[in-house]
C-alpha cells in the first residue's frame, strides 16, 4: 500500500467525477499544504463536510491512513516538497529487484549486501536533480536530525 501524499491524492481522485475534480483538488490543497497536522486535520474535516456525502470513498482513505500520513506535517515546507512522493524510493527498490532477480540464492547475507551496495552506487550516479533552496533544506534536516548529517557534509 502506497501512502505518500501523491498516491493518496491519486487514490482519492479516482472516486471523484470529472466535473468536480478541479474544485475538489483545489479544496484538497488546503489539507496537504497545511502548516501543521492540527490544521491539516481540521481542513480534512471541512473537506469531508463539503464533499463527504457526494464522495465518501475519496476521503475515507485519508482517514484510514492518517496515522501514516500525519508525520509528513512535522517537516518544514522545503522538506515536504522533496518527500511529497515515494517515487525516488520506489525507483531504488526497482533497481535492487533488477540486480537480484537473476540470482536465485546468495551464498551469504554479506554477498547480498555487497550486491545491493554496488547497485545503490550506480543508482546514486544518476541522481542529478537539483532541489530549489537546498541550503535551507539541508539546514532544516540538520536541525531536525542533529548529529546525523555533519560527517557527510
Amino acid at each position: 500500500v502506497q501512502r505518500c501524499i501523491i498516491h493518496q491524492l491519486r487514490n482519492s481522485f479516482k472516486y471523484v467525477s470529472y466535473k468536480d475534480l478541479k474544485a475538489f483538488s483545489n479544496d484538497f490543497k488546503e489539507v496537504y499544504h497545511a502548516i501543521n497536522e492540527e490544521v491539516a486535520l481540521e481542513k480534512l474535516y471541512e473537506l469531508k463536510e463539503k464533499w463527504g456525502k457526494e464522495y465518501p470513498y475519496a476521503i475515507r482513505s485519508w482517514e484510514n491512513n492518517w496515522e501514516v500520513i500525519s508525520p509528513f506535517f512535522k517537516f518544514p515546507e522545503e522538506i515536504r516538497k522533496i518527500i511529497y512522493t515515494t517515487n525516488i524510493i520506489e525507483g531504488l527498490h526497482r533497481q535492487f529487484r533488477k540486480v537480484t532477480k537473476t540470482k536465485t540464492i546468495f551464498p551469504t547475507d554479506s554477498s547480498l549486501e555487497k550486491m545491493l551496495y554496488l547497485a545503490s552506487m550506480n543508482v546514486v550516479k544518476k541522481w542529478t536533480q537539483r532541489y530549489k533552496n537546498w541550503d535551507r533544506v539541508l539546514s532544516q534536516l540538520m536541525i531536525q536530525y542533529p548529529g546525523r548529517l555533519e560527517e557527510y557534509i
